[in-house]
């Protein structure tokens, strides 16, 4: 197994945990607390994935997401509560994060110890991705959604228990973007990888996810399950009232009418 860009510590306070341990849980959130000066951006987190469980985190700016999003990924520290994540987890942010001096191929299998020996990992990882063909490509030759499909292969590479993806299409323009989604949606089913994604996009959250959350005021105020057969068309009128019933939960009104 590769190492993830994400970085490998696994954290339950102190204790590493299986998941054995957690009940089959590969992330055990309980009572997380983060407090920056007098405010708590995030203020009694609680929550709990499973490999294969899709996630995806809404609220408006400022209420906690990409903050959580760190904590899991441990690139954050939480100032109380209890948080236990997979040894393994990638994390794909809106910019792809390519070394300019590394081909694609070497990007994929970055932090790799013995890079060479791993090429084959590396182009196999691409070929899922549609980017075989670019395996000696440099990163500056790339357009913005193919170096966003080589993020994704690095961070698919190591199989980890569990994928954070940090608003990874915001950049992209919206056929690429749709381009995109279908991608992701496509390897998380093959994987199966907990997946938490942070996204502002409402329509995408239906596309995606198993389960919707809306952080408000540093806790969960929305948990819905989304019980629809993919694909999602936009148009089928249980797509349109869930996100008709999102937009009123994140204050937008009661705007229903599909995107074209």
């Amino acid at each position: 197994m590769l190492p993830s860009p994400g970085g490998l510590v696994s954290r339950s306070d102190s204790a590493q945990v299986s998941e054995i341990e957690t009940g089959g849980a590969v992330v055990q959130v309980v009572g997380v607390r983060r407090v920056f000066g007098q405010h708590a951006v995030l203020d009694g987190i609680d929550l709990e994935l499973r490999r294969g469980d899709f996630v995806v985190l809404l609220g408006p700016s400022g209420t906690g997401k990409t903050t959580f999003l760190r904590l899991l990924a441990g690139l954050d520290t939480a100032d109380s509560g209890h948080v236990v994540v997979p040894y393994a987890r990638s994390v794909v942010f809106q910019e792809p994060r390519l070394v300019p001096a590394r081909r694609a191929w070497r990007n994929v299998v970055l932090g790799s110890r013995r890079p060479r020996r791993d090429r084959g990992t590396a182009i196999a990882a691409l070929a899922e991705v549609g980017l075989e063909s670019h395996a000696d490509a440099w990163p500056v030759t790339l357009s913005g959604g193919e170096a966003q499909r080589v993020a994704l292969a690095r961070a698919l590479v190591s199989e980890p228990g569990l994928l954070l993806l940090d608003e990874p299409f915001a950049a992209l323009d919206a056929l690429t973007r749709i381009r995109m989604q279908e991608l992701v949606g496509d390897l998380v089913a093959r994987h199966r990888p907990a997946v938490l994604l942070v996204t502002h996009d409402v329509d995408e959250a239906i596309l995606l996810a198993d389960r919707i959350l809306i952080l408000s005021e540093g806790a969960i105020a929305v948990d819905v399950a989304v019980d629809l057969d993919r694909p999602r068309p936009r148009d089928d009128p249980r797509f349109i009232e869930l996100r008709r019933r999102l937009l009123k939960s994140l204050g937008v009104g009661d705007t229903a009418s599909p995107r074209r």
